[in-house]
C-alpha cells in the first residue's frame, strides 16, 4: 500500500486529472445542458463505469497493450474520435427533438430492436462507450498508478484496482458537480425552443470538434 506521503501525492495528482477538461466531462456538460440533471447524472454514471473497465484492464495488465502498441492505440483513438463525431452529428440532426419521441419514433417498447436502440442512445450507454474508447484514460492509469504500488507489502492487482477506483470516484464527483450546475441551466433551454435548438447545435459542434482533437492527439 502507498505510504501516507504517497497517498497525498496520489490524491493531488488524481484531483488534477479529475479537474482537467476532457471528453468525459465535456460529454456530461453537453448532455446536462440538453436533457437536464437526470441525463447529466446518468452520463456521469456511464463515464464512471467506462473508466472502471479501464481500471480493471490496467490491473490485469491488458492496458499495457495500448502503451506498447502504436497500432492498438491508434485504432482505439480513431474509434473514440469517430464516436464523438457521431454523437455531435446526432445532436445537430435531432436539434428539434422535443423529447416526446425523437429517440425512436417507431419503437413502442414491444420490439426488441427499439429497446436496443433506446438503450444505445441513452446517456449512460453513450457515456460508457465514450469513456471506453478514450485510450488516454487507460494510459493515465498505466503511467500513474504503478508508482504507488508496492508488491512486497500487498498484492499489486488489488492495490492497483483500489487506487484506480479512488481516481474514478474523484473524477465522478467533479462530473457530478458539472451535471448539477449545467442541469440547472437547462431549464432556460427547455422554456425557449429557439435557444434550445441553438444550444444543441453548439453542443454538437463542440462534440465534433472534440472528436477532431482526439483524432490528432498524440
Amino acid at each position: 500500500m502507498p505510504t501516507p506521503a504517497e497517498w497525498v501525492l496520489f490524491l493531488g495528482t488524481a484531483a488534477l486529472f479529475a479537474l482537467s477538461p476532457g471528453p468525459g466531462v465535456l460529454y456530461v456538460l453537453a448532455r446536462s445542458l440538453r436533457g437536464g440533471r437526470s441525463e447529466g447524472v446518468r452520463s456521469v454514471v456511464g463515464n464512471a463505469l467506462g473508466a472502471s473497465v479501464h481500471v480493471v484492464a490496467a490491473a490485469l495488465g491488458l492496458s499495457a497493450l495500448l502503451a506498447t502498441s502504436a497500432v492498438a492505440f491508434t485504432v482505439v483513438k480513431i474509434a473514440g474520435a469517430l464516436y464523438l463525431v457521431y454523437l455531435g452529428v446526432q445532436a445537430i440532426v435531432r436539434r428539434h427533438d422535443d423529447g416526446t419521441g425523437g429517440i425512436d419514433a417507431t419503437a413502442t417498447g414491444v420490439e426488441s430492436g427499439g429497446a436496443v436502440k433506446r438503450w444505445a442512445r441513452s446517456p449512460l450507454a453513450q457515456g460508457v462507450i465514450a469513456e471506453l474508447l478514450n485510450p488516454k484514460t487507460a494510459l493515465y492509469f498505466m503511467a500513474l498508478l504503478p508508482h504507488f504500488v508496492h508488491p512486497e507489502t500487498a498484492p499489486a492487482p488489488l492495490v492497483f484496482a483500489l487506487l484506480g477506483f479512488v481516481a474514478v470516484a474523484m473524477a465522478a464527483a467533479v462530473d457530478l458537480a458539472v451535471a448539477v450546475f449545467a442541469g440547472s441551466l437547462s431549464v432556460r433551454f427547455v422554456n425557449n425552443p429557439r435557444l434550445r435548438v441553438r444550444q444543441r447545435v453548439a453542443a454538437g459542434l463542440s462534440m465534433i470538434g472534440l472528436g477532431g482533437f482526439v483524432a490528432v492527439a498524440e
